[in-house]
Formats: C-alpha cells, structure tokens, sequence
C-alpha cells in the first residue's frame, strides 16, 4: 500500500514558526504534523510512502533519517528547484506508484479520524466492482473511478459540487461568486455542496491524463477540467472530524482535538 504526503508548502499562515522549520516539522500534541501523518499512515498498513519536499527540505530528510524512516518505506520526492503545487508535485512522484494500484494522497497540515484503511479499502472494493461489470473497457483502459476525494459538509468559502450519483460536476467560491465546471448551463444550486479535507485515494490510471499537463498545477482544477470524462467521486461518514493546521491560532485548538481523538 502506497501513498504520498504533502509537505513542500511554504506554510506562510503558520508564520512566524515557518520562518525557521518546515509546515510539516510544526508540533502540535509534541509530535510535529510529519510524525502525526505517518503514523496514520502506518496504523492503516501504508508501508511505502513518498514526502514531497522544497521548503526547508534538509531538516525534513533529518527528522525522517533521525526517526530510521519510522520502520517503513520513505522516499522524498524533491522539489527545491520548483514548488510544482499539488497536480504537479503527483504527477512528478508518478514512478513511485508504478504497481497499478491505488494510492493515497495525505495534506501533513489535515488531522482527521478518517480510517484510512477503511477509505482504502473501499477504493479497492468500488475498482473491484468495476473491473468485473458487464461491459468494463479492460484493464488496459482507464478504470471508471479516477479519484475519491475525502470531503465533509464543513463551513467553508469553496466548496466541491457533486450531482446525486456522488460524482464530482463542479467547484464555487461562495465568497467571491466564482463558480468553475466542465459543463454547460451549469446551475450549482441543482449540486450537493461538499468541502474537500486533503486527503485523496487516485487510480494510476490518472497519469494519462496528466500527460499534456505543465510542471506546476492544482489537482482541484485539474479534476473539473476531466470531471466530464470520468468519474470523480467523494468519501465521508457520519462522524467525520478533521481540522486543517494552517494558520497559528489553530494549533491549541488541533492540540485539543488529538486529545479528544485519542
């Protein structure tokens, strides 16, 4: 089982700590997020794990290093010549999930309750159903789920726009009006209004699509670029819980959310 971690941000809400440390070496509960993620990640049975890097790059590959790689497989997927955002910091890391299996995609600053060998194997079982319907192109075709994206009915300003067979139609910004999506006459009131929590499970097949893509790209608008073609879908449960550590007036408040977690 694999899956990347995001921590190349430059963790600019959570200055002035990311003047001297990485967003992802912040500590919240006296463990820094990295370590938080990990763990997860290991609990659910990830045991290959690739970290983009750019910011402060050095003391992530030391604190990885220092902790003997927390018994698992790491690699770092380096991006100090370039911050290629979140499309492109996955497209990059493609070699790594070259076994024609899913993986996932954790944000380090998300702490959640998500049982993330439990999404896992839900992805594993709906690619199941899938590869074995009448009329299912072959495994040498894309596979009809391309994304499951983890999402929750938080307060937000942005929001991810699913139709009611839960595939992925569209995005608005409730503050600004904005509204993006591959279709016509597209109405977001007729949608369900769902907020993304930063953590994905992708098809290998997705990297098709990322051919023409530039180095640098949001993974969010490449989704509603292709959400027309092929099926992106959502993930929650009744009692989702998650907070993002993106700003420093959060930290106390993620600090006390572990310890109701846990």
């Amino acid at each position: 089982m694999k899956a990347m971690i995001f921590a190349a941000g430059l963790g600019t809400r959570l200055k002035p700590l990311t003047d001297t440390m990485p967003k992802a070496l912040v500590p919240v509960g006296r463990k820094p997020l990295l370590q938080h993620t990990i763990e997860k990640l290991k609990v659910a049975g990830f045991d290959e794990i690739i970290i983009n890097i750019h910011h402060f790059a050095d003391q992530i590959i030391k604190f990885v290093e220092t902790n003997h790689h927390f018994d698992v497989h790491i690699k770092f997927s380096d991006e100090r010549e370039k911050l290629l955002d979140t499309g492109g910091g996955i497209k990059k890391a493609a070699e790594f999930f070259n076994d024609d299996k899913p993986f996932l995609v954790h944000n380090v600053d998300i702490l959640s309750n998500i049982d993330l060998g439990k999404l896992y194997e839900t992805a594993i079982q709906n690619r199941t159903l899938l590869d074995s319907a009448p009329g299912h192109p072959g495994q040498n075709q894309p596979h009809s789920t391309l994304a499951t994206l983890v999402c929750s009915e938080r307060k937000t300003s942005r929001y991810l726009l699913f139709d009611s067979d839960s595939h992925l139609r569209g995005w608005m910004n409730e503050s600004t009006g904005e509204v993006k999506s591959p279709l016509s006459n597209f109405n977001p009131q007729h949608y369900r209004k769902l907020a993304f929590a930063g953590i994905q499970i992708l098809d290998p097949s997705i990297f098709q699509y990322m051919t023409d893509c530039p180095d640098r790209f949001p993974i969010i608008d490449f989704f509603l670029s292709i959400c027309d073609k092929v099926t992106i879908n959502y993930y929650t449960t009744d009692n989702i819980q998650l907070i993002d550590v993106g700003k420093t007036g959060s930290l106390q408040e993620a600090t006390q959310f572990l310890d109701k977690l846990y």
